[in-house]
């Protein structure tokens, strides 16, 4: 059964008849359907829908696709069904009766065809009119009509061909309408049938249908369920999520291509490249682009491709040797992407930073015309392999040249990319490496700012510079307000961080309790990602618990809790065999139980392992000085050799110096143990104040735009900067009339007033800052003010309120704003408000004479 015809007229064919009709008869009225309708009925001995199906079918081949919809309107879908159904769903019967039978079901298959191919163009007409939700429907009813038809599905053989072909299309549009109508969960749904249902589709149908289902688990922005139990087999794989379903199709793809079932699509693999580095499984990734076939891609691009691979996984020497290839002189000696790549494996390891140097100055040199906008990223890892570099310098000139060619690249970086806020913490790393305090200070809270505090690391920065200057509260509060910002599988290293702060404070208990927590988040997240792990991130897990392990058996070696530290170093052993960090923790028990052999050989282990531990060389010098003169030679060189990879190392220092003064061959002796002493002394206070001041702790809040850091700046550079809304916090130090001043300016914004808690223990004094022109927002800061108030670590705080903004025309005065505060309500609390221009300064230092004198008064 079918249709042939062109423009002047077309031939009908139907159950072995013919019916010659023209352009003038295929063009039907509303009225004239019926009769037309009558004609097919009797010319060709059709039923009602089948000759529906063909006026329509007409229709819509001619393009109107209106008076089609009309037609097809009229065919009772569920009628044909009914009468299609018993002959079709039945199973084949014995020989004998085979050929009566198939005669039948040949018959049946074409006028199942015909009205099924009706429906399917009624939903293309509807597609058509842009009604996409009514189109699905329709399309739908047809598969749903297919499965009812033939209930022991479409038979193997002799299978009518306009029938299967109308089938696979319908199988094929049907998600496609349901993504145009915006159901992406049909869509899913019938996604999953599509493969999953015995349709007969061809291959290349099958594949036309994955590709598109993989693009809609990948980007579809919608998460999908599991399949249903009904359609899982034992012992299969059952994707949980979206990615393992898109890895898997994409996986029955490639299986497909290596098999000569299809053509190879480039774009499979790129969606297999997104969906494997979304996973973590990079290295799975290496193995597909290591069994493509030679010519699809050029063997330099394999290269780049599987170094990117490779480095995803951890393998950074597999990674570096591929690149070393790729950037042989006979390869691709200058490819920009290649020499950054390069640069930023080798800026991660010190052995490797002299060879970062040379790809990184190399990608400047080639960072001109088009590619001029990564020449900023050149001079940031040629900055960063220089201060690895230096670390590892044989002698100090060496060591100080490469530290200032440091600075200077990173320097120079900024200036071509002032938008990067990762160059911002590079510069703070460094200069917190260089032991520039002050500096890295100011560059660890900029990070913050230009992140939101959104990252993990300028928080840690910002935490070990305070905790290097031994201000540990305030280490402290910075460490939990990390906490409490951040997502629970990335508190690790600040769990880590407040733990040793805690041990720093000799608060061990605490310090314990943190460990503790850290370690249940470790164990938790090995257990909750499953078949997502990498190798990789198996061992990176393994890593951060032997930390923990570590750490706590060094807190309780501490505590000569001998017992408690043998078994985590039991602990940490397992996960890490070989480690030197765990052997000097070990020697370090012996020692300290008088087992001098133990001890030593537990050192001599770690340094087998390691040669550039420095604190194993340090602690064997500390025997070996003990064992007498004759070793002392020994102590000294292994001192110096500590010295010259951890030149403020205080422990080291201060054994050189009793070594100095044992050693009564070495003339300068007399003169190197007070010099040593004083080193080791220096290095123990270099980051503590050096004049006596005193010092108070005062926190300023208030609501957001009222002035905070205009005030604060103004005291401290005696100038008026240009301000944005603070995320997080500003923290300056105020000198004024012999007192030290550590002011802590607290973001005032809604989400942000939340974590004011986390600044209150310790504080001395509390300055809170009133717009006094923001007549509309008083009720909410007094609000704010008391809910403070209230707080038992602010319990013994004296209150300075600056009533700001004195300068603007309707702004409330000092007793207006006092009245709207209820500060005569602050029966127990010392309180003072004073009339304040942040921008003139006017008011501020009375203000600051008012807080010392009381704060002095309560000390």
């Amino acid at each position: 059964m079918g249709f042939e015809g062109d423009d002047d007229g077309g031939v009908l064919l139907a159950n072995g008849f013919s019916m010659k009709v023209s352009e003038d008869e295929v063009k039907l009225d509303e009225g004239d359907i019926q009769e037309a309708e009558s004609s097919l009925r009797e010319g060709l001995s059709l039923n009602y829908e089948e000759a529906r199906a063909l006026l329509g079918r007409l229709e819509y081949q001619r393009g109107n696709v209106e008076a089609a919809l009309r037609v097809f309107d009229g065919i009772d879908l569920q009628a044909a069904i009914q009468r299609l159904q018993p002959v079709l769903s039945e199973k084949p019967s014995s020989k004998r009766n085979r050929s009566r039978t198939e005669s039948a079901h040949s018959v049946s298959q074409h006028a199942a065809s015909l009205v099924l191919e009706a429906i399917y163009l009624k939903s293309m007409s509807l597609h058509k009119l842009g009604k996409a939700a009514e189109a699905a429907q329709e399309c739908k009813s047809v598969l749903d009509a297919v499965e009812k038809i033939f209930q022991h599905g479409i038979p193997d053989a002799m299978v009518d061909a306009k029938l299967q072909e109308t089938v696979s299309k319908a199988v094929e549009l049907l998600p496609e309408l349901w993504k145009q109508a915006g159901h992406n969960q049909e869509a899913l749904y019938c996604y999953r049938r599509a493969l999953l249902s015995h349709w007969h589709l061809d291959d290349e149908c099958c594949i036309r249908i994955q590709k598109k289902f993989v693009v809609l688990l990948l980007y579809g922005g919608v998460e999908a369920a599991p399949p249903s139990l009904a359609v899982q087999t034992d012992g299969a794989f059952v994707p949980k999520n979206n990615l393992e379903e898109a890895i898997l199709l994409l996986m029955m793809l490639l299986r497909k291509w290596y098999l000569g079932k299809t053509q190879w699509d480039p774009l499979v693999m790129e969606h297999f490249t997104f969906a494997l580095s979304l996973a973590g499984q990079t290295s799975v990734l290496a193995r597909q682009f290591e069994e493509i076939l030679p010519g699809i891609y050029p063997r330099s691009d394999r290269w780049f491709r599987l170094a990117l691979c490779y480095h995803g996984a951890g393998q950074n020497e597999t990674a570096l040797n591929l690149l070393r290839i790729y950037l042989n002189k006979r390869e691709c000696p200058n490819d920009l992407p290649a020499l950054l790549f390069a640069a930023k494996i080798c800026s991660e390891d010190s052995p490797l930073a002299s060879e970062g140097v040379e790809y990184a100055r190399r990608a400047v040199a080639n960072a001109h015309g088009v590619n001029k906008h990564l020449r900023g990223m050149g001079l940031r890892y040629l900055g960063i392999c220089l201060g690895k570099l230096a670390k590892i310098a044989l002698s100090d000139q060496e060591r100080s040249c490469h530290q200032v060619e440091a600075l200077k690249s990173l320097d120079e970086a900024i200036a071509h990319e002032s938008q990067n806020p990762d160059l911002l913490f590079d510069l703070g790393f460094e200069y917190a490496e260089q032991y520039n305090s002050n500096a890295a200070l100011r560059f660890a809270k900029e990070f913050i700012d230009a992140t939101g505090g959104s990252i993990s690391k300028g928080w840690t920065l910002l935490t070990l510079v305070l905790s290097a200057q031994r201000r540990y509260l305030e280490a402290e509060v910075v460490i939990d307000a990390a906490i409490e910002q951040t997502a629970k599988w990335e508190q690790g290293p600040l769990l880590r961080i407040k733990a040793k702060l805690k041990a720093a404070q000799s608060l061990p208990m605490d310090a314990v309790e943190a460990y503790r927590l850290l370690l249940a988040l470790v164990q938790a997240q090995r257990k909750s990602f499953g078949s997502l792990r990498s190798t990789y991130q198996v061992e990176e897990d393994k890593i951060n618990e032997f930390k923990v392990w570590q750490g706590l058996a060094n807190l309780y070696s501490s505590l000569s809790h001998w017992r408690d530290a043998e078994i985590c170093l039991e602990k940490a052993k397992m996960l890490k065999s070989f480690s030197a960090a765990t052997l000097h923790a070990e020697g370090f028990m012996h020692e300290a139980r008088g087992e001098t052999q133990e001890a030593s050989a537990s050192y001599f282990d770690a340094l087998s392992i390691d040669l550039g531990h420095t604190h194993s060389k340090v602690s064997l010098a500390s025997l070996l000085w003990k064992r007498g003169s004759k070793a002392l030679p020994v102590a000294r060189t292994f001192l110096s050799d500590a010295l010259r990879v951890e030149p403020t190392n205080r422990m080291a220092w201060y054994y050189l110096g009793m070594v100095h003064r044992d050693d009564r061959r070495s003339l300068p002796g007399l003169v190197s143990l007070p010099f040593c002493v004083k080193m080791g002394l220096s290095f123990t206070k270099l980051f503590s104040r050096l004049f006596a001041k005193r010092e108070m702790r005062i926190l300023m809040v208030g609501l957001d735009a009222a002035g905070k850091t205009t005030i604060l700046y103004k005291l401290k550079l005696g100038e008026i900067v240009t301000t944005i809304p603070t995320i997080g916090f500003n923290v300056e130090t105020v000198e004024y009339k012999n007192i030290s001043f550590t002011v802590w300016d607290v973001g005032g914004q809604d989400k942000i007033r939340p974590l004011w808690r986390h600044y209150f223990q310790n504080t001395q004094g509390l300055i809170f800052v009133v717009d006094s022109n923001d007549r509309d927002r008083v009720v909410e800061a007094r609000d704010e003010l008391h809910r403070m108030l209230n707080e038992d670590e602010l319990r013994d705080a004296v209150l300075l309120v600056f009533a700001n903004k004195q300068d603007l025309p309707n702004a409330m005065n000092a007793a207006e704003i006092t009245d709207k505060l209820g500060l005569h309500s602050l029966r127990q609390r010392h309180w003072y408000i004073q009339s304040t221009c942040a921008t003139s300064g006017e008011g501020l230092y009375e203000g600051l004479d008012w807080l010392s004198n009381n704060i002095a008064n309560k000390a």
